[in-house]
């Protein structure tokens, strides 16, 4: 871990990362490392943040995309829009997946668990990201991505989110998890978002997933948490592009 995010030693020629609240510039709720501005922050500070975070990647910031998430199963090829325009039309999804190298790409989370899919093993490089909550991995979001990737070896990582310690659902919403992913995927009414990605995964054909297992609600130092701050907190991420 740096400063500011956590990095996958990616299988090829891919950078990584998952960031954290920490090393930006808003403040107040949102301090400091906030990635959207949707909760109220100050759409400069916001996109200052992003414009480090894409720097401490040596990414552009202004060859890279964001989406506009909307806890669905949509898997969109990326474009560059670029991050620092306030007016950018990024597209409605919760994927975004690219072959081309040097294009940026960020998803934003608070709960949510964020994944980063890349093929490996010799295939030729590409990468998606992944805004999955339960309603994304319950409605196919990883099988989308799965399918925009193609056939092909594929490795995972799987990013800090809301803990089976912490992400207690309705009876209804955990009985769905287990005859979706397996009993295991939910001990009463608290879900473990880690293990049911997990497993859909796998079912797509991925041959090996990491996790960065923290729990964005029990670490407030590190991370924001929509259910921990009751909706009035930011944003933090996954960021990545293809080297």
């Amino acid at each position: 871990m740096t400063e500011s995010f956590y990095l996958w030693q990616a299988p090829g020629p891919y950078r990584v990362a998952f960031s954290t609240r920490v090393g930006g510039v808003s403040e107040g709720v949102f301090s400091s490392l906030n990635l959207s501005d949707q909760g109220g922050d100050e759409s400069e500070r916001v996109q200052e943040n992003r414009a480090r975070l894409c720097r401490s990647l040596e990414i552009d910031p202004s060859e890279a995309t964001m989406a506009q998430q909307r806890h669905g199963a949509v898997a969109r090829r990326a474009e560059a829009v670029g991050l620092a325009s306030p007016n950018a039309d990024f597209p409605e999804c919760d994927a975004l997946w690219s072959e081309e190298p040097g294009l940026g790409m960020m998803l934003v989370t608070a709960d949510c668990l964020p994944i980063a899919i890349a093929r490996a093993e010799g295939e030729r490089p590409a990468l998606a990201l992944v805004h999955a909550g339960w309603r994304g991995l319950l409605g196919g979001v990883i099988e989308s991505v799965s399918r925009a990737l193609g056939p092909g070896r594929t490795k995972a990582v799987l990013g800090p989110a809301i803990g089976p310690c912490c992400f207690e659902v309705s009876e209804e919403v955990a009985a769905s998890f287990r005859r979706r992913f397996g009993r295991e995927v939910a001990s009463g009414r608290k879900v473990n978002l880690w293990l049911a990605a997990e497993r859909a995964l796998a079912a797509a054909g991925c041959s090996g997933a990491e996790r960065i297992e923290l729990c964005t609600s029990c670490h407030p130092e590190l991370f924001f948490s929509h259910r921990r701050d009751q909706g009035q907190t930011g944003r933090q991420g996954v960021i990545g592009a293809i080297d």
